[in-house]
């Protein structure tokens, strides 16, 4: 029996060493791919820095696909450093789930006109409410039916979101800091667990470490997902200008998808689908990584297109190429019950953008953005720690 499985053993270790080299070399041509395209559209986008609300956080996201592509090749070249360039990548895909959120908000307008818009479809929502169960009960007690709808803000959350008004903001910031955080450390504690061998990257077993991190990893993923959907669903018409959806698709894509394959590649290699061969299993997964990132570059290239911010409107008073754009449509008039053509013009005029200093543009991206970031960190901790200390101070 025990040389049975020594021959299985065996024989895995030769289909990896005979499919390393091959799969080393097509994960980076894909991963090259990835690597051109994403750093030629940052580039777009750093020249044409015209809207910083907005184009910090879409380089932000866009250099996702960089750093998974660069990472996936060097664990796939070389399985030492796996662990640490899991690390990175947990990392960087919190911090990306982060701006995405804050990119969402900047398209807005930023937080001031989320909360105006959150607030003013709250009481429209709420004051159909309170018609409909006027209607129903006969009227009467409106405010304490107010009251009592503002109390089940937790149950509105999930089933009413609407009503939550500036409310849905601040759970919509904490449920994807929460998970930047939240990715960081575990991503530093599986690293500290490794050290000590009780890790046990893909292993289910209660004496490891990675169930129990992965467990935690899903759960906060999941909530911050939800949050951002909830989010979505309250402000998709505000954002229909900038084809949210695709967006959202495309970057759950990287995010998500590539979670829950890690996590599905474990579980068949632990119910032994798979290879149970702590390299085979990590390969895989920068494999296909590799291919993925070529695939989300080509997409990012058409979802978060620079293109929108080469011109800007005539009222900016800021030197460039003046561009106009006529289109012209024939169209039917009746008169006199005859139908004669008629000629309609449309005239757009656009100024060209200078462009910008690349300098000046990622110095705003790394201080601004770096600054947002902290503010937010900082918010989140004291959202978290607040109610402790009340809990704490009436024991």
């Amino acid at each position: 029996m025990a040389g049975c499985s020594s021959h299985v053993v065996s024989a895995y270790e030769d289909a990896y060493t005979y499919l390393h080299h091959p799969a080393v070399i097509i994960g980076g041509l894909f991963a090259l791919v990835a690597l051109i395209l994403s750093l030629f559209l940052i580039l777009q986008h750093l020249r044409f820095y015209t809207n910083p609300a907005e184009q910090k956080w879409i380089v932000s996201i866009v250099f996702m696909v960089p750093v998974y592509a660069t990472e996936s090749v060097i664990s796939l070249w070389n399985p030492r450093f796996s662990l640490a360039c899991d690390i990175l990548r947990s990392c960087y895909e919190a911090f990306a789930l982060y701006s995405f959120g804050r990119y969402l908000i900047a398209c807005i307008g930023g937080e001031t006109r989320v909360i105006q818009l959150l607030e003013n479809e709250s009481r429209k929502r709420l004051g159909k409410l309170l018609l409909e169960r006027g209607e129903g009960e006969g009227g009467g007690g409106e405010e304490e039916e107010e009251e009592e709808i503002h109390q089940k803000s937790f149950c509105n959350f999930f089933f009413r979101p609407y009503l939550l008004g500036k409310d849905l903001l601040t759970i919509e910031k904490f449920g994807i800091v929460q998970y930047m955080i939240l990715k960081t450390l575990c991503a530093f504690l599986a690293l500290f667990l490794e050290v000590f061998g009780v890790y046990g990257d893909g292993e289910f077993k209660w004496y490891y470490g990675y169930p129990y991190i992965t467990v935690v990893m899903n759960f906060s993923q999941m909530w911050a997902l939800y949050c951002l959907v909830q989010f979505y669903n309250a402000t998709h018409e505000r954002l229909r200008p900038i084809k949210p959806l695709a967006k959202f698709i495309s970057f759950k894509a990287i995010v998500f998808a590539t979670w829950w394959q890690g996590v599905g590649i474990a579980l068949l290699c632990a119910y032994g689908v798979l290879p149970k061969h702590g390299k085979m299993q990590t390969a895989l997964q920068d494999f296909f990584i590799c291919i993925e990132m070529a695939i989300a570059a080509v997409a990012h290239v058409f979802v978060f297109s620079a293109e929108p911010y080469h011109f800007l409107p005539v009222s900016e008073n800021r030197k460039g190429m003046v561009s106009a754009e006529t289109t012209k449509a024939t169209l039917k008039v009746e008169q006199s019950n005859e139908e004669k053509p008629a000629m309609v013009e449309k005239t757009e005029t656009q100024v060209e953008a200078p462009g910008t200093s690349i300098k000046e543009s990622v110095q705003d991206i790394v201080v601004e953005g770096g600054h947002r970031v902290l503010e937010d960190v900082v918010l989140t901790i004291n959202q978290a720690i607040g109610p402790m200390e009340k809990g704490v101070t009436k024991i």
